[in-house]
């Protein structure tokens, strides 16, 4: 009799520590940091496909879509902060409100939004574009290898951050009209410029628009673990040869 209750205690002792275990997990990705992969090549050079990912959930403050299945318990924001232009954040899909996006944050609520000949104009002013001689080197869709454009541009904050053109400047996106970002929205473009489906178009089009501020989930912080594209991550006994580990750690700039 005496064991069947150390038995029964025992178990119990497990299943509470388990229950512990998860309720941690929970508040640390509804309140601290989320893990978030890269499924695109929308950020390439910034971020490639097969990145890992934290994102801070504090640093937009909390929402409905910081809890897993953004259920409706409130409305708008709670110790909101506003996005700052160049930040790399997730965000949902404004036209789904459930699918994960990542992006950088280009335009600030009432800024003037365009595209001319492959050049970012806001409120009428051209960014500064510098050529990487370099260039970038990438696989198209037969796996052949081509370097392609790449620029050091600058925003108005005076953050640099690295782009690429893969169809020079006379992209489907590098002619855009001229794009008003509505009060508490941002606009939001990839590095990747011609291969980013992003706020250039509209959500009647498939694109995303205008993010409303109470769709963030948080801003891209730090790549936690990064493998070669199309190798699945728990695949652990290829990782030696899979892993980019050079990439391990980087901040997301």
């Amino acid at each position: 009799m005496a064991k069947s209750k150390k038995k029964s205690s025992g178990f119990g002792e497990t299943i509470s520590v388990i229950v512990q275990a998860l309720l941690i997990a929970v508040v640390i990705r509804t309140v601290l940091f989320q893990p978030f992969n890269i499924p695109s090549g929308s950020l390439i050079p910034t971020l490639l496909i097969g990145d890992y990912l934290f994102v801070s959930k504090y640093s937009y403050g909390y929402s409905k879509h910081s809890l897993p299945f953004s259920p409706n318990l409130f409305s708008g924001r709670i110790l909101s902060s506003n996005p700052k232009r160049g930040d790399i954040a997730v965000f949902k899909l404004p036209r789904d409100g459930q699918t994960d996006y990542i992006k950088r944050v280009v335009g600030l609520p009432g800024d003037k939004v365009q595209m001319i000949r492959g050049r970012l104009h806001i409120n009428g002013k051209q960014l500064k574009r510098e050529l990487i001689p370099q260039g970038y080197t990438t696989r198209d869709a037969f796996g052949r290898t081509r370097t392609v454009s790449t620029y050091r541009e600058t925003n108005p904050e005076g953050k640099s951050y690295t782009i690429i053109e893969i169809d020079g400047d006379n992209g489907f996106n590098d002619n855009t009209e001229v794009f008003t970002v509505p009060k508490g929205h941002y606009f939001m473009m990839g590095d990747n410029r011609d291969n980013s489906t992003d706020s250039r178009v509209s959500p009647a089009n498939g694109g995303v628009g205008p993010v409303p501020l109470v769709n963030f989930v948080g801003r891209a912080e730090i790549i936690f673990f990064s493998v070669q594209e199309g190798v699945p991550g728990w695949q652990f006994w290829r990782w030696p040869w899979t892993v980019r580990w050079s990439r391990i750690f980087q901040r997301v700039k």
